[in-house]
C-alpha cells in the first residue's frame, strides 16, 4: 500500500504528471514575440515550403519523437485503455529525455482499430522525427508496424518487440562466449508468443540460431507445424518440425530458455533437465519465470538474466530505445532497419566486455563489475551506452543507405554526444547508491512527521539507510496506520527508553558547568527536547547520525548538536554547504548557513572542509573565493580578508585548485576567467566560498527560487560526529537525499 501511495504522490505532487514543454528561445520582449510568432515566423514557414528538409533546421522535428499507444498491453497490466496508459507514455518520454536528450510528445489513441492507428501516425509525420509504438497488443502491433514502415519516411520502432530483443540478444552473445558455445549449434526455447517473444526469436535467428533449433511455446504448448488451435500468421513463422508438445519436453537438453511469459513458468525440474551451462533469461515482469535463487539452487552452472534491477544482468529496454532513436535522428534516418538493430546488439555486447570505469561502480554503490556470469550486459546508468549505441546506429544507417544526413566525422559526433551528458542529476544517484553499499542508522527527532515517515519508508525499501524514529510510540504508530505505511523500524520513545537516564547523566556531565542541573537534564531527555535526546543517541553510539529540523527553526537543531557533540578538534567553527543542482551543472556553495562574519582563517577552513566534502561526494573540487574584487582590483578590508584566506588555503592544502579573491561571474564564466592567464583555475569553479553569511544565504535562496536550481542541504561540515539539518518545508525527496548524504558522511568519517 505504501508503494502505491508513494507512486501516486510522485505523479501528483507539484506540477501534475512527469513532463512539461519549455521554450528554447527567449520570449521576453516585443521584439522576441515578433520573431517567435507573427510576423517573423513567416520566414521559416516560407523556407520550409520551398525546401521541406528545412523543417529540421527551423523546427524541433529533428529531435522530437511521438510515443504512440492505445493502451491495450500496458506493462504487465493488460488492456487498460488509452487514458489509463498515459502515465506510462509520459514515463517513456522522461526516459528518452533523461538518457538521450530527445523530446517526446505522448500520443494516446482511443481506438483498438489498427487501421485507425496507422492512419493517425501517417497524419502525424510532418510533426515528428520518429515514432515509438508502445504497449499495443499482439498481433495488431505487428501489422501496425509493418504498414507504417512501408508507408512512412521517418523511423518507426515498436519498443515492446525490438527493445527486449536487442538487449537480450546482446546478453545472449556474451553468455555464449562465456560458455564456449557457438550460436549456430545451440537449441533455444522461447516461452511466450507475443510481441517481444516474436522479435526475440527473429533477432536470435538473424544472429545465427538455426530456425530448426528454435522452439516457441505459448499457453497451449509448443508451436509446431500443423498446429491449428490458437495460431496466427505471426506464430506460423515459428512453427517447428518437432515432436515436442510441451514446454517441459522442449526444455529438456535445451541450451537456452527465453522467458517472456509469466511468473513461475519455469520449474526447477526444467532447469535440471537442460544441457550443461544453461542460459536462462527469465524476463517476465515484475516477477520472473524463475528466480535466480531457485535456478542456482538446482544447479551451479546457470547463467541468469531477468527484467529486475535487484538481480544481476537486468534486461532493461532503457539500454536500447533512447540511444537507437538518438543515432537514427542524428542522421535523419528514414527507418530503423534490421542492420541497425544488429548494430545495437553488437555495440551493447562489446561494451559489456570492456573495463568498467569507477564512475559506473560509484553509481551502483561502489559495486565492482567485470565481464562474467553476473555482468553480461551494461548497466542502465552507464553513461558510455549513449557513446557506443548511438554511433553504431548512425553508422549502420549510413552503411545501409537510410541516412539522409550522414555524419562526416564520427569522432566529433561522439564528442558532441558526450557534451550532452551533464552530471547534475547523476550526482545524487551516485550518493544514494554509495549509501546503499553500507547503510547506517539515521535518527529522526521528528519521528511523527508525515514527510519523515514517508521518507523512512523509501529509505528502508531502497536500502539507503536504517531509520530510527524518536517520539511518542503510540502517536507514531497511529500516524503510520493513517498513512497506510507498512514500516518496520525502531521507534524510540524518550519517556520509556532504557537509555534515558544514561543520556541525562551524560548530558549533565557535559553541561554541568554551563548552566544545567541534573534534574533539568532529566527533564530535557524525557520530555523537553527530542533533538537533545537524538543527539545523545549519536553521542553514545546508539545511532550513527542525526537528521532533523523539518518542523523547527534551524538553530533549534544545530544548537543542541553543537552543545552535545561539538566541533572537530582544531577547528574554529562549524560550516554549512549547499549543493545546487542545475540542468547540466552542479555547484557547491559555502558558508551559506552558519558563520555570519568569518575571519580569513575561518574562510580558509570553510574552503578546505568544502573541498573534502565535495571530493567525498565524488566531484573534483575547483574552488573560487568570492569577493567584489578581481585579484586586487579593489583594496578594501573585506577584499583583503578574502585574499588572505586564499593564501592560507594554498599554504595548508597546496594540492587544491583554489583561486581568488574574485568576482562571482569571473569564477563561473569561461570568457571572463580566460582574461586572467595567471589563475590556477583554468575552468569554471564548482565550489564557491562566500565572504560572509549574508551573501551566501541570499545567493543560494535566489538560485533556488528564481534560478531553477535544486538545493540539497545544508550539509554541515566540521561537526565532531555527522549531524545534518533539514529545512522547514523540505519535501520527502529532500529528506531522502539528505539522509543519503548523512549516511555517506558516516561512511567517510
Amino acid at each position: 500500500m505504501s508503494k502505491k501511495l508513494g507512486a501516486l504522490d510522485y505523479h501528483s505532487n507539484g506540477r501534475k504528471g512527469k513532463i512539461e514543454v519549455i521554450a528554447t528561445k527567449p520570449c521576453q520582449t516585443a521584439a522576441d514575440l515578433s520573431l517567435a510568432y507573427s510576423p517573423g515566423v513567416a520566414e521559416p514557414c516560407l523556407a520550409i515550403q520551398e525546401n521541406p528538409d528545412d523543417a529540421y533546421k527551423y523546427t524541433a522535428k529533428g529531435n522530437l519523437v511521438a510515443v504512440v499507444s492505445n493502451g491495450t498491453a500496458v506493462l504487465g497490466l493488460g488492456n487498460l485503455g488509452a487514458l489509463a496508459g498515459k502515465p506510462v507514455m509520459e514515463g517513456k518520454g522522461v526516459l528518452f529525455k533523461r538518457f538521450a536528450d530527445i523530446d517526446v510528445f505522448d500520443i494516446e489513441l482511443n481506438t483498438e482499430n489498427p487501421d485507425e492507428i496507422i492512419k493517425a501516425c501517417q497524419l502525424l509525420e510532418p510533426t515528428f522525427g520518429g515514432i515509438n509504438l508502445e504497449d499495443i497488443k499482439a498481433p495488431e502491433c505487428f501489422y501496425i508496424e509493418e504498414e507504417l514502415k512501408k508507408t512512412m519516411n521517418i523511423p518507426v520502432f515498436h519498443d515492446d518487440q525490438h527493445g527486449t530483443a536487442i538487449i537480450s540478444s546482446a546478453a545472449l552473445l556474451n553468455a555464449l562466449q562465456l560458455t564456449g558455445k557457438k550460436i549456430e549449434d545451440i537449441r533455444i526455447v522461447v516461452n511466450g508468443a507475443g510481441a517481444s517473444a516474436n522479435s526475440c526469436a527473429k533477432l536470435a535467428i538473424a544472429l545465427g540460431v538455426k530456425p530448426n533449433n528454435m522452439i516457441m511455446c505459448d499457453t497451449k504448448g509448443v508451436i509446431y507445424k500443423g498446429r491449428v488451435e490458437g495460431m496466427n500468421k505471426y506464430k506460423e513463422l515459428f512453427a517447428a518440425d518437432t515432436t515436442f508438445r510441451t514446454l517441459e519436453e522442449a526444455a529438456k537438453g535445451a541450451d537456452v530458455l527465453f522467458g517472456l511469459s509469466a511468473k513461475g513458468a519455469f520449474t526447477p525440474e526444467m532447469i535440471r533437465s537442460m544441457a550443461p551451462n544453461p542460459i536462462i533469461f527469465a524476463m517476465a515482469n515484475p516477477d520472473p519465470e524463475i528466480t535466480p535463487e531457485e535456478a542456482h539452487a538446482v544447479r551451479g552452472d546457470v547463467i541468469m538474466a531477468t527484467g529486475r534491477s535487484d538481480y544481476p544482468n537486468q534486461v532493461n529496454n532503457v539500454l536500447g530505445f533512447p540511444f537507437i532513436f538518438r543515432g537514427a535522428l542524428d542522421v535523419r534516418a528514414t527507418a530503423i532497419n534490421e542492420e541497425m538493430k544488429l548494430a545495437a546488439v553488437h555495440a551493447l555486447a562489446k561494451l559489456a566486455q570492456e573495463e568498467v570505469p569507477d564512475s559506473v561502480s560509484k553509481a551502483y554503490g561502489n559495486e565492482k563489475f567485470s565481464f562474467g556470469v553476473n555482468y553480461i550486459i551494461p548497466k542502465p546508468f552507464d553513461p558510455r551506452v549513449l557513446l557506443h549505441v548511438a554511433p553504431a546506429i548512425a553508422q549502420a544507417a549510413m552503411d545501409t543507405g537510410v541516412a539522409r544526413q550522414p555524419i562526416e566525422d564520427m569522432s566529433k559526433y561522439i564528442e558532441q554526444l558526450e557534451s550532452t551528458q551533464g552530471r547534475s542529476k547523476e550526482i545524487m544517484r551516485t550518493i544514494i547508491n554509495k549509501a546503499k553499499s553500507d547503510p547506517k542508522k539515521v535518527v529522526f527527532p521528528e519521528g511523527d512527521n508525515e514527510k519523515i515517515l514517508r521518507a523512512a519508508q523509501i529509505l528502508v525499501e531502497e536500502g539507503i539507510a536504517q531509520p530510527v524514529l524518536v517520539g511518542d510510540k503510540k502517536k507514531i504508530q497511529q500516524k503510520m496506520d493513517d498513512l497506510n505505511l507498512d514500516l518496520d523500524v525502531p521507534i524510540v520513545d524518550p519517556t520509556e527508553s532504557e537509555h534515558t537516564d544514561e543520556y541525562a547523566q551524560e548530558l549533565y556531565r557535559r553541561r554541568q558547568r554551563k548552566g544545567l542541573t541534573l534534574s533539568e537534564c532529566q527533564r530535557i531527555m524525557r520530555r523537553k527536547s527530542r533533538v537533545q535526546f537524538s543527539t545523545m543517541m549519536v553521542a553514545q553510539g546508539h545511532a550513527d547520525t542525526l537528521l532533523g529540523g523539518i518542523d523547527t527553526h534551524y538553530p533549534e537543531t544545530i544548537r543542541p548538536a553543537l552543545q552535545v557533540l561539538g566541533k572537530q578538534a582544531g577547528l574554529s567553527s562549524v560550516h554549512g554547504l549547499y549543493m545546487m543542482v542545475f540542468k547540466k551543472e552542479v555547484y557547491f556553495l559555502a558558508d551559506t548557513t552558519v558563520t555570519i562574519d568569518p575571519t580569513a582563517e575561518e574562510l580558509a577552513e570553510t574552503a578546505i572542509l568544502a573541498a573534502e566534502k565535495v571530493a567525498m561526494l565524488g566531484v573534483e573540487p575547483r574552488i573560487a573565493m568570492l569577493s567584489f574584487s578581481n585579484f586586487g582590483s579593489v583594496d578594501h578590508p573585506q577584499t583583503r580578508k578574502v585574499k588572505r584566506a586564499v593564501e592560507l588555503v594554498k599554504e595548508r592544502a597546496p594540492n587544491l585548485i583554489v583561486e581568488g579573491e574574485m568576482q562571482a561571474d569571473t569564477a563561473v564564466v569561461p570568457e571572463l576567467l580566460d582574461g586572467f592567464t595567471f589563475s590556477k583555475l583554468k575552468t569554471p569553479a564548482n565550489v564557491l566560498i562566500f565572504p560572509d553569511l549574508n551573501s551566501g544565504n541570499i545567493c543560494y535562496k535566489l538560485l533556488r527560487r528564481l534560478g531553477g536550481a535544486e538545493a540539497i542541504g545544508p550539509i554541515l561540515m566540521g561537526m565532531n560526529k555527522p549531524v545534518h539539518v533539514l529545512q522547514r518545508g523540505d519535501d520527502v525527496n529532500d529528506v531522502v537525499n539528505m539522509a543519503a548524504i548523512a549516511v555517506v558522511d558516516v561512511q567517510n568519517a
